[in-house]
């Protein structure tokens, strides 16, 4: 399948030599095969010139997307939800991150999201992902997330990493790589002077197994391709089966994926793209694969707030692939 779909868009001239073609994406796991994808020759295989755009906030994103500044945009499923619901020419690919969020603590007794009742927790992207998830867990255990815990909410997770770093938070929810910085700083001179003893609280996604009863793992994010209706079918069937194998690659060789990524994103760091590979749960699924673990995560999303979807749950058509109509 992938070699005659290559062979059609080469001989088809949907894509020539030196076809511009941009990837989007957060300093986070879901990111890491759309970089392998360029850093790999892949896409330049085909016939493209593709790079890579950082987004650091959930609306530089959605201004990403409405600029179509992009071609395929790394982004939560709610978002891709909500941009569908109100009608932008947006269609889910795949959904990839199904488990990279971690409380991190500076008490190593901290077990369990009720444990942390009363404290202070600092929180990324107010109304977003992860924010959202900490809601919902938070309600399902019968806390008020607004009464129960003072939230303090920051821009980004690195800003909430370095809060903890410098002592100023004793808890922070993050996704990973973040968690692996933050783990790998305040092991290391000389930040360990002044930096204090963090640990893996609390997985999240294993909260939401137990708390819901089901599979300990959140449909978080996936790759969404931008002006959609107008770009090939064949073509995104392509970009969704070069990602998976990837996303593959990366977990097999992941010291060459980590070289990849922190020449993407300087920010990062190769040790915590290594730890994060290994502590992200990432599995490449079709929106029709993924549909019946979507459709209960948007269902508590809706139940909560409708406008966090767009005010209804997405359609059958949400759900279909490109690899299904051709």
């Amino acid at each position: 399948m992938r070699a005659l779909l290559i062979a059609y868009l080469l001989c088809s001239g949907v894509a020539t030599a030196g076809t511009p073609l941009t990837l989007a994406g957060p300093p986070a796991s879901v990111s890491f095969p759309l970089i392998h994808m360029i850093e790999s020759g892949a896409l330049s295989a085909l016939g493209y010139d593709a790079h890579f755009q950082l987004w650091k906030d959930p609306d530089q994103l959605r201004a990403i997307v409405m600029s179509e500044h992009a071609d395929y945009v790394a982004m939560p499923t709610n978002v891709a939800a909500n941009l569908y619901n109100r009608g932008v020419d947006t269609r889910l690919l795949n959904v990839s991150t199904w488990g990279i969020l971690y409380l991190l603590s500076r008490n190593a007794d901290m077990k369990s999201l009720t444990d942390f009742s009363g404290e202070e927790i600092t929180v990324p992207f107010r109304g977003d992902m992860p924010d959202l998830v900490f809601q919902l867990l938070a309600e399902k255990h019968g806390l008020n997330p607004r009464q129960d815990f003072s939230v303090r909410y920051v821009a980004s997770p690195l800003d909430a990493m370095q809060l903890l770093i410098m002592r100023r938070t004793d808890h922070a929810l993050l996704a990973e790589p973040a968690v692996s910085m933050a783990l790998r700083k305040t092991d290391s001179f000389p930040l360990k002077l002044v930096a204090p003893d963090l640990y893996r609280s609390v997985n999240l996604q294993e909260e939401w197994g137990k708390l819901f009863n089901t599979r300990a793992r959140i449909p978080q994010a996936g790759i969404a391709v931008v002006n959609a209706t107008k770009k090939p079918r064949e073509e995104q069937a392509l970009i969704n089966q070069a990602y998976k194998k990837s996303l593959q690659i990366c977990q097999q060789a992941a010291a060459e994926c980590a070289d990849m990524v922190v020449r993407q994103i300087p920010m990062l760091e190769k040790e915590a793209v290594l730890d994060a590979l290994q502590f992200s749960t990432m599995e490449t699924l079709t929106p029709d694969e993924a549909e019946p673990e979507l459709k209960f995560f948007f269902n508590q999303l809706y139940n909560k707030n409708p406008s966090i979807l767009g005010e209804k749950i997405p359609d059958d058509a949400f759900y279909q692939t490109p690899d299904q109509e051709l």
